[in-house]
């Protein structure tokens, strides 16, 4: 056998002696001693923590070229946006200039300097929103934003709406109809969909138009782009009343009873799902003993206490449990 042969043996074997091996839960381990692996991020190397055989090394490092050693630190030095999100009019791709007039080393810049910075900005601003189409997804997505918060919708919702806006944008629905209408309805299709509820009452006070005019717009989007949203389920609307409320979970759960009794026999129908979860507690608070008042009741669901009382006696007419028909 040939020098160059039996080199070629010697590779090989030393390659099928260091074969990867896997654990008894499926993780590397030693092709030696069979001892856990760490990798070792300075040197780029993974070796075995028990005797310290290399398995691996010149691996690349996927972490930046510079250390810091703080939160401001790393922001200085950091060269990355944020992510791309649908919550800005252009995925939040394009530069912002600072408001602060400071230089590089913090210094404040002078008044001529300053001038020709406010200029840059007013350049920049304009250049952000290049036609009309993306001048009016600007404004709807600042509306969305500003009406989610006084909501307390989260982030995910915000982003929903803000797709469903481009949606409707990019299929003209927009013609004749205006921007707050069209993004309160995305907004509350959203919210819909997310089956976070919130109800048409609700949105009156943060929307810059009229109810009717906002409650037109989002029939119209749904029938247009066909979204997939359920009816409301008066159930959903209980946690945050009983919140509000401070009820006991015994209080809530006789309440969802209540509701689940009345759905079965069709109360619901027709009926405002947030009225049916107010009477419910209601109900419920008089049937476990709790000291709620109807005008407290109407103060956290924004109805009437007619609707309240109506509702109220319908449930319970429609329950099967005896305390409710003695409670009539």
């Amino acid at each position: 056998m040939t020098q160059e042969s039996e080199t070629l043996r010697e590779a090989g074997g030393e390659q099928h002696e260091t074969t990867e091996k896997r654990g008894e839960a499926g993780e590397r381990v030693c092709p030696e001693c069979e001892a856990s692996l760490v990798v070792d991020d300075s040197h780029g190397e993974t070796v075995c923590e028990s005797c310290g055989l290399v398995v691996e090394e010149d691996e690349i490092d996927h972490g930046p070229e510079w250390r810091a050693f703080d939160s401001n630190e790393r922001a200085e030095k950091s060269r990355v946006g944020a992510p791309t999100t649908k919550l800005l009019h252009d995925d939040g791709l394009s530069s912002v200039i600072d408001w602060q007039d400071r230089d590089a080393k913090g210094r404040t810049l002078d008044g001529n300097k300053r001038r020709k910075l406010q200029r840059l900005r007013t350049w920049d601003e304009r250049f952000r929103s290049k036609n009309a189409q993306e001048r009016n997804l600007k404004q709807a997505l600042g509306e969305i934003d500003r009406m989610a918060s006084a909501l307390g919708l989260p982030e995910s919702v915000r982003e929903t709406a803000s797709v469903v806006y481009r949606r409707a944008l990019e299929d003209d629905l927009l013609r004749g109809r205006s921007i707050e209408a069209m993004a309160t309805a995305s907004l509350y299709a959203a919210a819909r969909q997310a089956s976070i509820p919130r109800s048409l009452d609700e949105f009156e006070p943060v929307s810059r138009v009229e109810r009717k005019e906002f409650s037109r717009a989002y029939r119209y989007i749904v029938r247009e782009l066909e979204l997939a949203i359920e009816p409301a389920n008066p159930l959903e609307y209980l946690p945050r009343f009983a919140s509000d409320l401070e009820l006991d979970e015994d209080t809530v759960g006789r309440a969802r009873s209540l509701l689940e009794e009345g759905m079965e026999r069709g109360v619901h129908s027709g009926k405002s799902p947030v009225g049916l979860a107010a009477a419910a507690l209601y109900a419920a608070s008089i049937l476990e003993g709790e000291k709620i008042t109807q005008k407290e009741v109407c103060s956290v669901s924004d109805v009437s206490e007619v609707t309240v009382r109506n509702r109220y006696t319908e449930l319970l007419e429609a329950g099967t449990d005896p305390d409710a028909a003695r409670a009539l």
